[in-house]
């Protein structure tokens, strides 16, 4: 007798969820996410107004891609109704910091009093207001703004002093 694995995802009223073979697509107030969601042996499904997750297989490492992909498909659904932000700090104690964003990146001038500008890749689906002293990361895929908040954060990495007195840089304060 084999026994079988599933997991039920709720569905939102607002939200409309489709599976076509290994894509799984939801809509929502916020947007549309659309990913590609497949593994040997596990099988996504629609059901009146919740998601099955299910493996006919009962073995560990089903189990945990059953968990994963559940994850991941809730990830997306609160994504599309509540949208995902990031809050970062821009901290300095010697070189006030500048930035700007452009189209697909963010610009950092004078970090440490360098001259040569550092640079940051933002991400598509993902917004960055800047602030005074602040960056605010905004989007609805949450893999998509934490890329972005950690390209940022990489970026201004420092390298080749002491990180105990250079505790300059934009660090993550806050994750909504």
């Amino acid at each position: 007798m084999v026994k079988e694995i599933a997991r039920q995802i709720e569905i939102p009223k607002e939200v409309a969820v489709t599976v076509d073979g290994n894509t799984v697509t939801v809509k929502g107030p916020k947007g549309e996410i659309s990913r590609q969601l497949s593994y040997p042996e596990i099988e996504i499904r629609k059901e009146e107004s919740h998601l099955v997750v299910n493996s006919k297989l009962d073995r560990k490492r089903q189990r945990a891609m059953v968990g994963t992909l559940a994850a991941h498909i809730c990830n997306m659904i609160k994504g599309v109704t509540e949208g995902y932000e990031y809050k970062m700090k821009v901290v300095y104690s010697h070189f006030p910091i500048q930035l700007k964003a452009a189209a697909d990146e963010l610009i950092i001038n004078n970090f440490l009093g360098e001259r040569k500008p550092r640079s940051a890749k933002i991400l598509p689906g993902t917004k960055v207001n800047l602030g005074k002293d602040e960056v605010v990361i905004t989007g609805i895929d949450k893999e998509r703004v934490g890329q972005t908040m950690a390209n940022i954060e990489q970026a201004t990495r420092v390298r080749g002093f002491d990180i105990r007195i250079f505790q300059d840089g934009i660090y993550l304060v806050d994750k909504r």
